[in-house]
């Protein structure tokens, strides 16, 4: 940035970028629980108190990334599906292809099943009731956006569609916390195999629940 001081929207959108970008970068480098203000501010160039005009803390600079993270995503998932899924075959193969589909689409997301795992404990906990509106009304969009592209494959779903996407979700940032596991448990593991019994990789811990709530909801015949 060449100018010192954001004095038109042009300006002030350019630095809320660079903020943004900068964050995202740090995200490649550390999980979320490690993303300071301060760190941020150093990177971006600007004093701490510079950066707040622009998000009103550290939470709300992660919650648009994530809604950004999560429709650059959706995209993606769109043209896999498209290209993964057999659009004569029946309801539970189409059910088994969206499990594998979604379940390694998401594990490779590494930045966004981390934001969704500290959402509800971390990033909503000092954040303003505007800021929590605007969240909630992106959110609510990609959402509805996620359920309409599975619905498309998986029409037998229904209403129960917008349901699954956000328990998907929820469910991937919640497992991604336990993967991979800490050194002292790998080493437990390594000790006593027993004690590892449900050690699974991300993948297939969310396809193997993907798969269970897709085929427990469809419609029998």
């Amino acid at each position: 940035m060449s100018f010192q001081r954001a004095r038109s929207e042009e300006q002030r959108e350019i630095r809320r970028r660079a903020i943004l970008d900068t964050a995202a970068a740090m995200l490649d480098e550390m999980p979320v629980a490690e993303v300071t203000l301060n760190e941020l501010s150093r990177r971006v160039g600007l004093a701490k108190s510079n950066v707040l005009r622009y998000f009103e803390s550290r939470e709300a600079v992660l919650l648009e990334l994530q809604d950004v993270f999560l429709g650059r995503w959706l995209a993606e998932l769109a043209d896999e599906l498209a290209a993964g899924v057999e659009a004569k075959a029946a309801p539970e193969v189409r059910a088994g292809q969206l499990a594998e589909i979604l379940s390694r689409s998401l594990a490779e997301q590494v930045v966004l099943c981390d934001l969704f795992g500290a959402q509800g404990g971390v990033l909503e906990r000092n954040i303003s009731v505007e800021v929590v509106k605007q969240h909630k009304r992106s959110s609510l969009a990609r959402l509805a956006a996620m359920a309409d592209l599975v619905r498309r494959h998986l029409p037998e779903l229904g209403d129960g569609a917008q349901l699954f996407c956000l328990m998907s979700l929820l469910s991937a940032g919640a497992m991604s916390a336990y993967v991979p596991p800490p050194p002292s448990v790998l080493a437990a593991y390594a000790d006593e195999p027993a004690l590892g019994v449900y050690n699974m990789e991300l993948r297939d811990a969310l396809r193997y629940s993907f798969t269970a709530a897709l085929v427990g909801v469809l419609p029998r015949a």
